[in-house]
């Protein structure tokens, strides 16, 4: 295994444009899976990487395989498997950004539910690393629209998600339909023996990396996440939890140096005393700015991971991830800059809709549950600010000689013939006009979010309109007067398809929330799925094109059933395809007639 010593990814021989890609975003230091993968895998080594989700990965193999890239050929060089379309576009899109400064450079995802289209019309033009689900990559592999005559590395992330959700026999077939030279990179997170024999199998002589990570953290930290998407609304966000939160001293994390310095401008501006903390500072400015921090002649700091270790100052109460780390062991470090000396630390993570599995591998490594928070509200926002208006008025009415203002005003008063109370207001408004002390709520849950809370375990679902849980039985209940009509798609059991293939294709391409896709029905050739009634005829026109296993679902609306609306309440669970009938009516009602 490479040293551990590692500490820069200059040190690594990664090539220029890859470098160069990095220093652009500001990494500084290589997490421990990536220093002791890197190397192996530039070396054109078979590796077998034991490490948790969330510890780098993707960088562990993508730095090194792009450096290993010929920009000249435009066959795939390199295919990456992943368990679920999630991971296939942030996997892609770390290549592409890892690629920034390589020109001509293709990275492209292909999974199901996606327009197979777009994806023949991208492979036919070229590219050079492919990330798929295993489902998809067989469909362009049996089709022959994905050439692997030139593949030199294949990377299988996850195995052991992959193993869990049933892709096992599906990546044994990807692996036998590979050149036999190509080099494989297998990571998991566990390794189960099914990974093992897959490991032994088609793996040559690998290089064994296991990391282990440090995943206690403090009982005395209560941690918190909050869903926000976007720079612009963390920063938004984070102006909220500082008003409406008392806080002593609080470290902000980011990703990237560049962000240190950006996101302390942006507090500054917003009136909070804000310092960045980097690799990029001496020692002497480093240690001034903690210092200032122990002083209390700075309130935030704003670091990168590198740059904050060893930070131990008593006074910091928040910490604060503005971007999620993707190790760990990272994110347990970062906590513990808060909770000193037996202290209580506030501990609050933001994560973007899509990187809930992030948040899940850290809830797991650390074996705590996080809890959601909301987002502080205008009323709570405007009670602090209001409280701070009546103490500065305090301050001043007892500290200041107002004899001059006062003539002022009453001279005014006099002339305008205007009330003291009157005139206090006008003052106020003038005082208050950049900082409102009235702060409109935070706009209402968005559609995506509504979809995250639906993926939560059972328990930790919050009560919505439109859904009950029913007590006695367990069982849900979808409560809606969405009309409904029942469509028939032409494929069926004999193409291999699933319900999820369904509800999936439907849902990416025609933006239907999943809660609105109705009871789906699986026959030999066809299947017949319930939908909205009146969709428009443009939309119905472009999912006639929509394919799921490589077959057009030419939907149409089935001649058999009558557009109805839904039942106000519909169990699924007692939910039956079969009909009733007037003979069984009338059964009923003769044995009621002769019981009675």
């Amino acid at each position: 295994m490479p040293s551990p010593a590692i500490t820069s990814f200059t040190e690594l021989a990664l090539s220029a444009p890859v470098q160069k890609a990095i220093a652009a975003v500001g990494y500084e230091q290589p997490s421990p899976i990536q220093a002791a993968s890197i190397p192996h895998i530039l070396n054109g080594d078979d590796l077998l990487g034991v490490a948790q989700t969330g510890t780098g990965k993707t960088a562990a193999f993508a730095l090194p395989l792009l450096s290993n890239i010929d920009l000249s050929k435009k066959t795939p060089q390199v295919l990456v498997l992943a368990p679920t379309r999630e991971l296939a576009i942030q996997v892609a899109e770390a290549f592409q950004t890892y690629a920034s400064k390589m020109k001509g450079f293709h990275v492209l995802p292909i999974y199901g539910g996606q327009d197979m289209s777009g994806q023949l019309r991208q492979l036919s033009r070229g590219v050079h690393v492919v990330v798929g689900t295993p489902g998809r990559v067989m469909d362009h592999i049996r089709r022959k629209s994905l050439n692997l005559d030139g593949l030199t590395s294949l990377v299988l992330d996850e195995g052991d998600e992959m193993l869990r959700m049933g892709f096992i026999d599906d990546v044994e077939w990807i692996l036998e339909h590979t050149p036999t030279t190509r080099q494989v990179a297998l990571f998991s997170a566990t390794m189960p023996k099914p990974i093992r024999k897959v490991a032994d199998r088609y793996l040559k002589n690998p290089k064994e990396v296991s990391i282990v990570s440090d995943t206690s953290t403090a009982p005395n930290i209560e941690q918190h996440f909050l869903i926000v998407n976007g720079f612009d609304r963390k920063l938004d966000a984070i102006t909220r939890i500082l008003e409406a939160q008392d806080f002593d001293a609080m470290i902000i994390f980011v990703r990237t140096k560049t962000a240190t310095a950006e996101l302390a401008e942006k507090l500054e501006a917003r009136g909070y005393s804000a310092s960045p903390l980097n690799g990029d500072m001496n020692q002497t400015l480093r240690e001034r700015t903690i210092n200032r921090l122990k002083k209390k002649q700075l309130d935030i700091i704003v670091a990168t991971d590198v740059a904050a270790r060893g930070i131990d100052v008593e006074r910091v109460s928040h910490v604060l991830n503005f971007d999620i780390p993707y190790d760990s062991e990272a994110y347990v470090h970062r906590i513990g800059r808060t909770g000193r000396a037996g202290r209580d630390g506030q501990a609050i993570l933001f994560v973007a809709p899509r990187e809930r599995r992030l948040l899940q591998s850290i809830e797991k490594a650390t074996r705590q549950s996080i809890k959601e928070m909301a987002m502080p509200s205008g009323s709570e926002v405007s009670g602090k600010r209001i409280q701070q208006f009546k103490l500065q008025l305090t301050e001043v009415l007892e500290n200041q000689n107002l004899d001059f203002m006062y003539n002022i005003l009453s001279e005014y008063s006099s002339e305008s013939d205007r009330s003291a109370e009157e005139i206090a207001s006008a003052l106020a408004y003038l005082l208050q006009k950049e900082r409102p002390l009235q702060v409109e709520d935070a706009p209402q849950r968005s559609r995506q979010r509504d979809r995250n809370e639906r993926d939560k375990p059972e328990g930790q679902q919050r009560e919505r309109p439109g859904r009950r849980q029913d007590s006695k039985s367990g069982s849900r209940e979808k409560i809606s007067d969405v009309p409904m009509a029942r469509y028939r798609l032409e494929v069926g059991r004999n193409d291999e398809v699933k319900p999820g293939d369904i509800v999936g294709a439907i849902a990416n391409e025609a933006d239907i929330d999943s809660q609105h896709i109705g009871h789906i029905k699986l026959h030999d050739d066809h299947s017949t799925v319930d939908l909205p009634a009146g969709m428009p005829d443009d939309l119905l026109k472009h999912l006639k094109k929509v394919k799921i296993r490589n077959r057009a679902i030419n939907i149409s609306v089935d001649g058999k059933a009558e557009s109805r609306p839904r039942p106000t309440i519909t169990r699924q669970k007692d939910r039956s395809d079969k009909p009733k009938t007037a003979k069984s009516s009338a059964d009923k009602a003769k044995r009621r007639k002769k019981e009675s």
